[in-house]
């Protein structure tokens, strides 16, 4: 082989081996958009009219507690919440509209109005704000009382203070073009009641 032949040949694995250590580039996803201001976010949340989330729930009134599976489907004004609690105990599905609430028990008894709402609250040791509790998973105050927020530099709301209550948004997930609460803690006083979410579907 000639000298000039060999260099080639040099030549050729050198480049082989640079290809070789060369990392392939990697495709990042897409950041998301940065979030409207505040002002703007507020009244979209407020506007979701279905969804549906997967999650447990928790609950206290300072000396028993409560937990169990959960699952909530909205649908206009209109609520399906069943609480599914270790060998049915303390199991419920709960119907929230405009004008009733109602309540089936895990022996398969159903009550309405005044009776939904005592066995709602001997459930889970208090009854709890199902109305506004709609918005407040969303990450949202409820446009029927006045509320003071307090918003993080993603223009998400971290505390609300409404009508006696007071709610924490621990923790985010962005669900489609929305940021949405996996962690809500709802108090008043002695009532606790805890919410994670799971999965989230608009």
């Amino acid at each position: 082989m000639t000298r000039r032949a060999s260099y080639g040949v040099v030549a050729l694995c050198l480049l082989l081996c640079a290809g070789c250590a060369t990392a392939p580039k990697r495709t990042q996803s897409p950041a998301p958009a940065p979030m409207p201001p505040w002002e703007q976010r507020l009244p979209a949340l407020q506007a979701i009219s279905a969804f549906e989330l997967d999650g447990r729930v928790a609950a206290s009134d300072g000396q028993q507690g409560f937990s169990a599976g959960l699952h909530w489907r909205q649908q206009n004004d209109t609520a399906a919440i069943d609480l599914t609690a270790p060998l049915g105990f303390g199991a419920a599905h709960i119907e929230l509209s405009a004008d009733n609430l109602s309540v089936t028990t895990s022996k398969g008894v159903t009550l309405t109005h005044a009776a939904a709402s005592e066995e709602l609250a001997a459930t889970l040791g208090f009854e709890p704000p199902l109305r506004s509790l709609r918005y407040w998973v969303l990450g949202a105050s409820d446009p029927e009382f006045a509320a003071q927020e307090s918003i993080d530099d993603q223009q998400r709301l971290t505390h609300l203070e409404q009508d006696g209550w007071r709610v924490d948004c621990e923790d985010y997930a962005l669900v489609g073009q929305q940021w949405l609460p996996r962690r809500l803690t709802v108090t008043r006083q002695a009532l606790r009641l805890k919410l994670i979410v799971n999965s989230w579907r608009l």
